[in-house]
Order: C-alpha cells, then structure tokens, then sequence
C-alpha cells in the first residue's frame, strides 16, 4: 500500500505564509541515502568479498531510487510546470537526461568491481566507483538545489497549495509499495522531529495499523533512543512510549 502523504509547508523566502514544498521530503530522503552510500563506498574493504557485494548492491539500490525518481519528475511535475509556464523545466529536464548516463555509468562501474579478480584489481575498481560516485553526489546537490529554489518558485507562482497536494498525491499513488517503503526509511530520520511527527501523524490516520506499524518497525533502528521517545509522545501523547519488538 502506498503510505507517504503530502509534504510538511515550509514558507519560502520572503512569504508571509508557508507553502506546500514537494521537493523538501524527498531531497531529504535523498541526500541522506546519497550521502550514506557515499561514505560506505570510501570505506570499503576489498578484501572482503561479502561486504563488497553488499556495498555494491547499496549503490545499485541508490541508482534505481534516482533513476524513479527522475522518471516521476519527468513525467508529473515538468508537465505541470509547462501547462502554465512554458519553459520553466528545461533546464532541469537537460539535467535529468545527464543524470540518466551517470546512473549507467555508475552501473557500470559496480559491475567493473564485481567482474575483478584481484585485490589490485579491487582496489582501483573501487576508487573509481568512489570518484565516480562522489561526482554524481556533488553534481545531484547543486540540481536539487535549483528545483528547491527556481522550481518551487515557478509551481508556487501557478499552482494553489491544493493542486500542488494533488500534484504530488497523484506521484506517491504511482510509486510501488516497495519503493514508498525505502523512501520513508532515508526520509524519516532526515526529518526534523517537527517533520516526522507531521508526516507521521497523518500517515496514521490514513493507513490501516499493520501498514503504519510495518513503516515504524523500518525506520526506528535509524532513530536514536530519544528521537525514538519524542515520535512516540508526538504520536500518542496519552501513553508511554513502548519499544517495537526487534
């Protein structure tokens, strides 16, 4: 079942009041994977077989997560930009074709250190997908800055809050449960406390208990003992906070 629902308002620059932002959730979620996978790849030992399959299949989960959500970009928010604003996506939309070669190239690149046979061989594999990585990382930071900033400008100039909630219901509705699943896992503990006790409070109100406790049981290893505490009190204030069972 698909479980996100719509983004937290933040105001921007120099408004008086808070506007529905659809980016601010899900660049979170990203970055927070980007940023981790980054970090585990720099890290890697060579030597060791299993954890570099491991690593590897975390860069390839990363690319898929990237790859979707370029294609909801493409295929729900620059129409939307286009129908009132002609113009306003093609910058971004010059970038996405740009970030679909990186993502084979970074495909390519796990499969080069997968097919390696020696350490030699592992470790310059490795670097390379380091490199190539950390590139990619930097180049989808400056590019999701300019959708929080330009893109939002333009959705905010033509579009109510209300259809920019339609907008993107319409996005989570496509997403498989899986997917939905992983993205609440990265954006969840991105969040600020405020954040997550507003996403999840509305979430609980509009999934049924198994779903909404499949999502706590995923993200609470990610939370520290008192992030943990202070959801929990958010959610129910009338009870005490009791742990999921492992």
């Amino acid at each position: 079942m698909n479980c996100l629902i719509a983004s937290p308002s933040f105001p921007p620059s120099g408004a008086d009041a808070p506007r529905v932002d659809i980016y601010v959730g899900i660049h979170k979620a990203l970055r927070a994977m980007m940023m981790d996978t980054l970090l585990a790849v720099g890290r890697i030992d060579v030597h060791d077989a299993a954890a570099t399959r491991a690593v590897c299949e975390r860069v390839l989960a990363l690319a898929d997560l990237c790859a979707s959500h370029l294609g909801h970009e493409n295929d729900f928010v620059h129409p939307a930009m286009e129908a009132r604003r002609p113009g306003s996506s093609a910058r971004v939309a010059g970038e996405h074709a740009e970030h679909l070669a990186a993502i084979t190239a970074l495909r390519e690149a796990v499969a080069c250190l997968g097919a390696a046979r020696h350490a030699a061989a592992r470790t310059d594999a490795a670097l390379r997908l380091y490199r190539g990585l950390a590139l990619f990382v930097g180049e989808n930071f400056v590019h999701m800055h300019v959708e929080e900033s330009q893109h939002n400008q333009a959705l905010w100039s033509c579009y109510s809050d209300d259809e920019l909630r339609a907008l993107e219901g319409a996005i989570v509705a496509s997403l498989p449960p899986a997917e939905n699943l992983c993205v609440l896992r990265w954006m969840i503990p991105a969040m600020t406390p405020d954040e997550r006790a507003a996403l999840l409070g509305g979430l609980q109100m509009a999934v049924p208990a198994p779903v909404f406790e499949a999502v706590l049981q995923a993200i609470q290893p990610h939370l520290t003992p008192q992030e943990w505490t202070r959801l929990m009190r958010a959610l129910e204030p009338d009870q005490v906070p009791v742990p999921l069972e492992a």
